[in-house]
Order: structure tokens, then C-alpha cells, then sequence
């Protein structure tokens, strides 16, 4: 039960952001934009070769790609502004992190193009998670 005395820091609910209309368009919300990534990182991680190194890879992507969402998760609600900064950095980090991943895996084991969409959507997601934490720290 949460205290009514206590301020807590959320992510705006979806029925304050825009609609994500059909296929194509953006997400708003970073809570589905990062589960919607991450469903991505997944298949990506199925797709490459079973060998010793890509199964280095293919751990190394999957702990930092589904790892933003669930920070993401962690810090709304969070009951201090502390706890939700600290919560979206990690995100940030482990967007940055599977960005570095998805350049790694770029054209050594899956073709540039069929990646440069997802390095560009994990690009946006750690800027989307960039302006959260500053504007949470001006509040």
C-alpha cells in the first residue's frame, strides 16, 4: 500500500503521452519502447551463429538489452527522486552498452543493414533516457 504522505516519481501513465498509433510509428512510452527492444535484442540474439564467440555475444546482449526495461520497470514508482535517477542511469548505461553490442555484431555476424535500425532505436532510447534524468534532476 503506498503512503499517501510520499511523493512518488513515476513515468508519465500512457493515457498522458501519445497514442502510438500502427506499425511504423513511434512509441512513446518508454516503458513499451524499451519492452519492444528488447523483444528485438532477443531476436537478434537467436539469429547469430552457434559458435564460442558469438555465444559470448549472444549473453553480452541479452543481460544489457533486456536490462534497460526492467530498470526502467524498477524506477517507476521509485519513492525517492534519488532511487528513480539512479534507476534510469542504469538504463542509460545498459542502452549504451547494447548499443556497443549491436555495433560489435554489425557486419561480422549479422549484415550492417538488417542492425542499423536497432543501433538507431537504442541511440533514441538513451536520449529519451538522458532527458528523463535531467529533467527529473531540475524538479
Amino acid at each position: 500500500m503506498k503512503n499517501p504522505n510520499v511523493k512518488y516519481y513515476q513515468i508519465p501513465s500512457k493515457s498522458q503521452l501519445p497514442n502510438p498509433k500502427t506499425k511504423g510509428e513511434k512509441i512513446y512510452d518508454i516503458r513499451e519502447r524499451a519492452f519492444c527492444f528488447a523483444q528485438r535484442v532477443l531476436e537478434i540474439a537467436e539469429k547469430l551463429p552457434q559458435n564460442r564467440v558469438c555465444d559470448v555475444l549472444r549473453t553480452q546482449i541479452v543481460k544489457s538489452g533486456t536490462s534497460i526495461g526492467a530498470n526502467v520497470e524498477e524506477a517507476d514508482g521509485a519513492v525517492t527522486k534519488r532511487d528513480f535517477i539512479n534507476k534510469m542511469a542504469i538504463a542509460r548505461k545498459e542502452a549504451k552498452e547494447t548499443k556497443y553490442w549491436l555495433r560489435l555484431i554489425a557486419g561480422k555476424y549479422i549484415k550492417t543493414e538488417l542492425l542499423e535500425e536497432d543501433i538507431k532505436e537504442a541511440q533514441e532510447i538513451i536520449n529519451i533516457l538522458s532527458a528523463i534524468i535531467n529533467k527529473t534532476k531540475r524538479e
